[in-house]
């Protein structure tokens, strides 16, 4: 209500909108979103999408709304955790060896912490003969470190509730799962992010960030990812696209981008079932262009006859046994970031 104001010369039904750039104080000084102790959600995002059957991409299309997650029981999360002890210990060795080792040397410098013994000797023969010696006879010792960022996208739509043949549902799988790979992540020492998509047609893409590169991950993190809930449907070219300018913000060697699904882009404002597809192959070459390599985790046993086409050959998996999921996903990172 803070944000509207009538406006006399419109007519009955119609209003005007001020948006805020900023938030909203009280008179204490605090904001609003300070006292209800909850973050600001950002502004809702206009992309671009692609539309095959003109050939062009329509600007502003598609709109990328941030929905505040949900938080779960986090004793669930030291559940799934307990039950899963056997494959965190298979996978403890692999990860063990996926993180830098020793130090690296970082020779010929004029500001360091230790002497570059080879480059004094250079310096003084230089100085005997007479010549002008290299004043960089210093060096430094740096810990070996990893430059990647990974950013896990859930689909979170309707479907995911579905049951799998273990019992559990889709969605469960994929808490559990992205849970343990969240685990391997932190132990290896990556910067990570964890986020979800649903959408209610082109206006309404909901997108979710259980926790973004700069939060730790701990009991916070655990609890939102366990609130994670399936709903609407999967607008998945919007949701690349955002996720992909979350990564363009930071600086890293390597983007990767896994993106875990239960089935094809679908929304209810679309019946041409390639429309959506093609958007999404679309959205996949541009983010690949932007140095990220996203690759796709299905768990649809029919995604060979259409998941290759946008994701290309290479980066698409099809997990036939959906049960397995918990085990998969930390593997397939493991391999992708070796």
């Amino acid at each position: 209500m803070v944000n509207e104001v009538e406006v006399e010369t419109a007519g009955e039904d119609a209003q005007e909108i001020w948006v805020q750039s900023a938030e909203f104080f009280d008179d204490d000084g605090r904001s609003f979103n300070a006292r209800e102790g909850r973050e600001p959600l950002a502004p809702p995002v206009l992309y671009d999408e692609f539309d095959h059957t003109i050939q062009r991409m329509r600007p502003a299309w598609a709109t990328v709304l941030d929905r505040r997650p949900r938080l779960g029981d986090p004793a669930q999360a030291d559940r799934i955790l307990q039950d899963n002890r056997r494959v965190t210990e298979r996978l403890r060795h692999l990860l063990d060896a996926m993180r830098p080792q020793g130090t690296q040397r970082i020779r010929r410098l004029e500001d360091g912490d230790d002497l570059d013994l080879n480059a004094a000797i250079a310096a003084a023969i230089d100085l005997r003969l007479g010549r002008q010696p290299d004043p960089r006879v210093m060096m430094r010792h740096l810990r070996r470190q990893r430059d990647t960022a990974v950013l896990v996208l859930l689909d979170l739509s309707e479907s995911t509730n579905d049951p799998a043949p273990d019992g559990q549902t889709v969605l469960e799988l994929t808490r559990a799962a992205t849970l343990l790979l969240a685990e391997a992540i932190h132990r290896v020492g990556d910067r990570f992010a964890l986020h979800g998509f649903c959408s209610d047609g082109r206006s309404q893409v909901f997108y979710t960030r259980f926790k973004d590169f700069d939060q730790p991950w701990g009991d916070l993190a655990r609890a939102r990812l366990m609130g994670a809930e399936g709903r609407l449907s999967t607008r998945m070219g919007a949701a690349i696209r955002h996720a992909t300018a979350h990564l363009g913000r930071l600086r890293a060697a390597r983007k990767l981008m896994i993106v875990l699904t239960d089935g094809e882009p679908a929304d209810i404002d679309m019946r041409d079932p390639f429309y959506l597809r093609h958007d999404t192959r679309e959205a996949v070459a541009a983010a690949v262009r932007q140095g990220v390599t996203p690759f796709c985790l299905s768990l649809d046993p029919r995604a060979d006859s259409y998941g290759r086409a946008m994701f290309g050959q290479r980066n698409l998996m099809v997990l036939d046994r959906v049960e397995r999921l918990p085990e998969r996903l930390p593997q397939l990172y493991a391999a992708l970031t070796r």
